[in-house]
């Protein structure tokens, strides 16, 4: 091997080596649960040499649809790194990459790195062509996004997370793999060390500054108590309400007296699907106990075009200084999307608080709670 080849493997041992030596453990979706019940960044692991077969990056074929691009093929991509991302465009976890990913595709581009984002839907409505060319131009994804609504490329890298990269070298095979937030510079050092490996020459190595605001804002992980949460029966968790949940048929909800931390509860005349609730006459709500800085809540209007009134009160009152990007001051705020809403902000110091949403018409869905 020559010099400038085993410094190369040397820069990529040491990237590698670095993002490893500061997380360990098993994989919960991109986040494991700590002993506190706390989602934190996390990466799992790597493959150190050669992938078995190079289907990975064949299946890029079987997308769906295109969006920024033309359809990308393996030979169309031989000699160029490719950084693959999978993503969802609810998932809060994938938003608070997302200013580092399009950084890396805006300074590398020109070096030989080409950034794919595959879109692989969690919810239903997510599969909506719609949806994710709205998606793409709301959030300023400007690198090609192959539309797996399928899931076939998803199974074909054998991925199970929001959001994964994977990181492939000229010859087209996986080196590297990261789940979930975080290890950004080692994730870069990486994409440098495989750009050198292919020949190019990489001047500046710093890596890059982002200014990431609203949903992509870093999550405050010192206060954080409470993690993710469904709203349809599939997969949730500490629903409050007495009697519990009637699946898949209307009923007439209560809050509870009391709600403990992480337990939340519905008012009002719902129908609880499996993936999500809907609101079945105006004026029903949710009830959240949480801790944590932001809250972030999925949903959407009953048809496109429509929308949906809604008031949000923490601890009984108007959210204030508290108020997220999609409310204002005064807890108001309208459901016209089918999207992730951030509803709550707060500002220091971050306390167990309720959070509570009524809904002034009828037909909304919702699907999920996130917090960050």
């Amino acid at each position: 091997m020559k010099t400038s080849k085993l410094l190369v493997a040397a820069v990529l041992a040491v990237a590698i080596g670095a993002a490893i030596a500061g997380f360990v453990g098993d994989i919960n979706r991109a986040q494991p649960m700590t002993s506190t019940g706390i989602r934190v960044p996390f990466l799992h692991g790597f493959p150190t040499g050669p992938t078995a077969s190079q289907s990975e990056l064949a299946s890029l074929e079987r997308a769906d649809e295109w969006l920024n691009s033309p359809p990308l093929t393996a030979p169309a991509l031989r000699g160029k790194v490719v950084l693959v991302d999978f993503w969802t465009y609810t998932c809060i976890n994938w938003l608070r990459t997302l200013p580092y990913v399009r950084a890396w595709a805006e300074k590398y581009r020109d070096q030989g790195l080409v950034v794919i984002g595959v879109h692989a839907p969690e919810f239903a409505f997510e599969k909506n062509i719609g949806n994710v060319r709205w998606a793409v131009k709301d959030m300023r994804v400007d690198y090609p996004v192959a539309v797996d609504s399928e899931h076939v490329i998803w199974r074909a890298f054998r991925n199970q997370y929001w959001p994964a990269l994977y990181f492939i070298d000229a010859q087209g095979r996986v080196r590297h793999h990261h789940f979930g937030e975080g290890s950004y510079e080692q994730s870069e050092m990486i994409i440098q060390a495989l750009l050198a490996e292919s020949g190019m020459n990489v001047v500046d190595r710093n890596p890059v500054s982002v200014d990431a605001r609203g949903l992509e804002a870093a999550a405050d992980w010192r206060s954080l108590k409470s993690p993710e949460n469904y709203v349809g029966y599939e997969r949730t968790q500490n629903f409050a309400s007495p009697g519990g949940a009637m699946l898949d048929k209307p009923r007439v909800y209560a809050l509870p007296a009391r709600l403990r931390l992480n337990e939340w509860a519905l008012s009002g005349d719902w129908t609880v699907k499996n993936q999500a609730a809907v609101l079945n006459n105006p004026n029903g709500g949710i009830a959240y106990r949480f801790q944590a800085r932001d809250l972030h809540l999925v949903m959407g209007p009953p048809a496109p075009g429509t929308s949906v009134r809604f008031r949000v009160r923490i601890d009984g009152k108007p959210p204030g200084a508290a108020h997220g990007i999609d409310v204002d001051e005064q807890g108001d705020g309208t459901v016209t999307e089918q999207r992730l809403y951030q509803l709550i902000r707060q500002p220091m110091p971050i306390a167990d608080r309720q959070f509570e949403i009524e809904f002034l018409g009828s037909g909304v869905e919702v699907y999920a709670f996130t917090f960050g």
